[in-house]
C-alpha cells in the first residue's frame, strides 16, 4: 500500500494516534552539527510513554502514599488504585479474577525468574520446553531449575509443532512447563500460543507465554471458549506498552502461587514474623517484598486504559500496512537481506531484521543514527541461539568470536514499528539504507574504529 492509497480518514486517525505519545517531534543532534526530527525504529526494545501516562502520574502524585499498611486517606486511596490496577489487567488479558492472580515486579526478566522459584517449590517435574527463539529471559531463569530442553523452530523462525508434540511424548509426564515467547523479537514471527497451549496440555503440562513483544500488537485472552486452549501463566513488561517507570506483571493461578514461598522476604511479604515462626502473607503480598513500585503501577494501568479506549483493531491492520509497506520499498535496496516472519507469508508483529552486503551491522546502526537521526538496534537482541540459527552460525565460530573479542561479531539490524510511526518515517529510513548501502566502503573506513566483537558491547536487550 503506498502512502497516496491512505485516506483522509486514515490520515487523521493516524494524527490521533500520534498525539497519544509524547516525544516524537524533539530534534536530535547529529554528526554535522545538525539538529533534526528523530526517527525511532526501536519499538521492540523499548517504547515511549503516552501523554496520558505522563499526566496520570502528575495528577496522582499528591496522593501517593504507602500501600496496604497505613490508615490515612492517601494510603487507604493508593491502595485502591494499586488493586483497580489488577483488575483492570486481567480484564485486558482475559484473565479471571477468581483463578488468576496479578503480581507485579520491575520487568519481564524478574517475572520469569518468580516463575521458576514458585514452580520449582510446587510442581515436582524435571523438565521445562522452551523455543529455540527465545529471549534469554525465558531461558536462563530455568536452568537452575530444570533440565531445559529446546523446541526446534523452522528456517522461516515459527516453532516446530510436531517437535513440540514428539518432546512432550517423550519426556512422558515429566514436562513442568512449555515456557515459549508470544511473538519473536527478531523476525517478529508470532507463534500459534493456543495451539500451542491445547497440545501443552493433552500432555499433562502447563504453558508460560512471555507476551512482552506480542501485546502491543495483538489480543490475548488467557481465559478461551475451549479451556484446553487456556494460558497458564503470563508475563509482559511495561516500558514495551508505553508505560515507563518500571513495572511489570506476571499472571497466574492463585493457588500455585499461595503454594510456594516468596522469592523476595521481607516487609509485606509475612502477616507476622516471630522468632519461632513465620505466616506467610497470601498471593499477590507474599510476592511484591518491600514498598511497591506505586508509580509504575500507576503508569502501566493507564497505558492499558488508553489502549482501550482506541480502536485496536484499527491499531492492528495500520501496524500491518506500514509493515507491508516498509518490506517491499525495503527490497530495493542493494545487497539488503530480510529476516522476517513474512518472508513466508507467517503471522507476525511489526518487527523484523536485515543485513546488507559489505556492511557491519553495526556500522548500519551507528549510520543510520550519527548521520540520519534515525533509531534502529543491532546485534542478537539476546536472542542469541535464534540469531546464530538465521545467520547459520557453527558453534565453532561463535567459540572463536568469544574467545577473540576483537573479531568482527556478525548480527543483524533490526527494526520495530508501532502505530505512531509513519509512511513518511519509511521513506526516510530506505532513502537512507540506499545512500549506506551505495557508499558501503566509505561508511566501513569511517566507522572501522567502533568496537565490532560479541563481547562489550552496548547493551542489546529486547
Amino acid at each position: 500500500m503506498k502512502p497516496s492509497q491512505v485516506n483522509r480518514s486514515q490520515s487523521k486517525q493516524q494524527k490521533k494516534w500520534r498525539d497519544l505519545v509524547i516525544g516524537l517531534n524533539e530534534k536530535i543532534p547529529i554528526a554535522d552539527g545538525r539538529y533534526m526530527r528523530g526517527i525511532y525504529l526501536d519499538n521492540a526494545a523499548t517504547t515511549p510513554p503516552f501523554k496520558s501516562v505522563l499526566k496520570e502520574i502528575e495528577r496522582f502524585a499528591p496522593w501517593y502514599s504507602s500501600i496496604g499498611r497505613g490508615q490515612g486517606y492517601k494510603s487507604v486511596r493508593s491502595t485502591e488504585i494499586i488493586e483497580q490496577a489488577r483488575s483492570n489487567l486481567l480484564n485486558f488479558v482475559g484473565g479471571n479474577e477468581g483463578s488468576h492472580t496479578v503480581i507485579f515486579t520491575k520487568n519481564s526478566t524478574e517475572s520469569i525468574n518468580l516463575l521458576s522459584h514458585i514452580l520449582n517449590q510446587v510442581v515436582d517435574k524435571r523438565y521445562i520446553l522452551v523455543s529455540e527463539m527465545e529471549h534469554i529471559s525465558n531461558d536462563l531463569p530455568w536452568r537452575n531449575n530444570y533440565e531445559v530442553e529446546y523446541i526446534a523452530v523452522h528456517d522461516d523462525g515459527q516453532i516446530k509443532l510436531e517437535d513440540l508434540e514428539l518432546k512432550l511424548s517423550a519426556l512422558q509426564e515429566q514436562v513442568a512447563l512449555v515456557s515459549i515467547t508470544g511473538a519473536s523479537n527478531v523476525t517478529g514471527c508470532i507463534n500459534p500460543i493456543y495451539e500451542v497451549a491445547e497440545l501443552t496440555h493433552r500432555y499433562g503440562a502447563k504453558i508460560h507465554v512471555d507476551a512482552a513483544q506480542l501485546i502491543p500488537h495483538e489480543t490475548i485472552q488467557m481465559k478461551r471458549l475451549n479451556s484446553a486452549e487456556n494460558i497458564d501463566y503470563l508475563s509482559f513488561t511495561g516500558h514495551k506498552l508505553y508505560a515507563p517507570f518500571g513495572t511489570a506483571v506476571l499472571i497466574g493461578e492463585t493457588e500455585v502461587f499461595n503454594a510456594a514461598q516468596p522469592m523476595l522476604q521481607g516487609g509485606g511479604t509475612a502477616q507476622i514474623a516471630l522468632r519461632s515462626s513465620v505466616q506467610w502473607n497470601g498471593a499477590p503480598e507474599r510476592f511484591e517484598g518491600g514498598t511497591p513500585n506505586v508509580m509504575g503501577i500507576v503508569a502501566l494501568n493507564t497505558a492499558i486504559r488508553t489502549l482501550q479506549q482506541v480502536n485496536t483493531e484499527a491499531i492492528h491492520e495500520y501496524e500491518k500496512q506500514l509493515m507491508n509497506y516498509t518490506l517491499e520499498r525495503l527490497r530495493i535496496v542493494e545487497g539488503l537481506t530480510l529476516f522476517s516472519a513474512s518472508n513466508d507469508n507467517q503471522p507476525h508483529v511489526s518487527v523484523f531484521s536485515f543485513t546488507i552486503d559489505k556492511l557491519h551491522h553495526q556500522d548500519i546502526a551507528q549510520v543510520l543514527a550519527n548521520e540520519f537521526g534515525i533509531s534502529v538496534r543491532a546485534g542478537f537482541f539476546c536472542a542469541y541461539s535464534y540469531v546464530q540459527k538465521l545467520l547459520d552460525l557453527s558453534d565453532e565460530r561463535i567459540d572463536e568470536l568469544r574467545e577473540d573479542a576483537t573479531l568482527p561479531s556478525p548480527g543483524l539490524v533490526r527494526i520495530s514499528l508501532s502505530f505512531y510511526n509513519t509512511f513518511a518515517e519509511i521513506n526516510d529510513l530506505v532513502e537512507a539504507l540506499q545512500q549506506i548501502a551505495h557508499k558501503a566502503e566509505y561508511y566501513t573506513k569511517k566507522y572501522e574504529n567502533v568496537p565490532k566483537g560479541i563481547c562489550g558491547r552496548p547493551r542489546s536487550d529486547g
